[in-house]
């Protein structure tokens, strides 16, 4: 079909839209029309998202050709799709909506691991609550201009499911006894000693929920600190593996090489750990 558009011109007639183009030899060539395409799925009311198997297929999606005609015999030779999905009842135009786009090919395998990124990445679905989604495939012509919508867009009927995302594990294990310490220069009791009373007050970080701490103290500018799941004791910690720290936040790992840099001038701030994503914030 791609060496008979070299134009793609909107025409209104007979109370619809016709697609009309040219082919090498000048000759009018009109979009005669298509066939909605039909959606298959390997799954039936609802879609199983096992954690402990997140690298198994969860479904597989298919589809027929909508067999776009135009008035030369060309066919649907380039045919793009959108792969949607959508939370029920919002007919396809809630702000959570996700397109996924698929080139020419008639199906599209998901791992549990990969459709539960789109439902909880993405769409932003709570993990572990059942939620009831739809989803339908779109094709269409694309446009050879930039900027100009897609032309003989046609929708499938949708297919409703089922699905509870899961919270994938954490990037950085939390410690297991729900105590964690800041030490470091960067405070004012200084280096942790031995655990004692002293040098523990007002060092022990606030168990927002089992995946966020945080502490509020005066930190000193310029300084480095660590955090430590026991007071005093060294033997393991929650460091980062980036030499050059930002005194701002950044990443860190269990056991990592080195020590965070903190603020660069002296005040109260709140320092906030997110074991979930991996990541720790410093703010004023």
């Amino acid at each position: 079909m791609k060496r008979y558009f070299y134009q793609l011109i909107l025409l209104a007639a007979s109370g619809g839209m016709i697609l009309m183009s040219c082919n090498k030899n000048d000759t009018p060539v009109y979009f005669v029309g298509g066939t909605a395409p039909v959606l298959t799925s390997t799954a039936t009311d609802s879609i199983s998202l096992p954690l402990s198997d997140t690298t198994a297929n969860a479904v597989t999606f298919s589809w027929t050709n909508p067999n776009y005609q135009f008035s030369d015999g060309g066919s649907s030779l380039s045919v793009s799709y959108y792969l949607e999905i959508d939370t029920a009842g919002a007919n396809f135009s809630s702000p959570v909506l996700v397109q996924v786009g698929i080139t020419s090919q008639l199906s599209v395998t998901y791992t549990v691991a990969q459709l539960n990124a789109i439902l909880s990445n993405r769409m932003g679905l709570e993990p572990k609550v059942p939620h009831n989604i739809q989803v339908r495939i779109q094709s269409f012509l694309t446009p050879l201009s930039p900027g100009t919508s897609n032309q003989a867009v046609l929708n499938s009927s949708p297919l409703s499911f089922t699905v509870t995302p899961y919270l994938p594990p954490p990037a950085v294990n939390p410690p297991a006894s729900g105590a964690l310490y800041i030490t470091g220069s960067a405070t004012s009791d200084g280096w942790m000693v031995g655990g004692s009373a002293a040098s523990v007050a007002g060092q022990q970080m606030t168990q927002v929920t089992p995946l966020i701490y945080k502490i509020t103290l005066p930190l000193i500018g310029g300084q480095q600190f660590l955090l430590v799941p026991v007071a005093g004791d060294w033997s393991n910690k929650y460091a980062t593996a980036n030499s050059n720290s930002s005194p701002t936040g950044g990443t860190f790992a269990y056991n990592a090489s080195n020590n965070f840099n903190g603020p660069v001038s002296d005040g109260t701030y709140t320092v906030t750990f997110y074991f979930q994503s991996g990541t720790y914030t410093i703010t004023q």
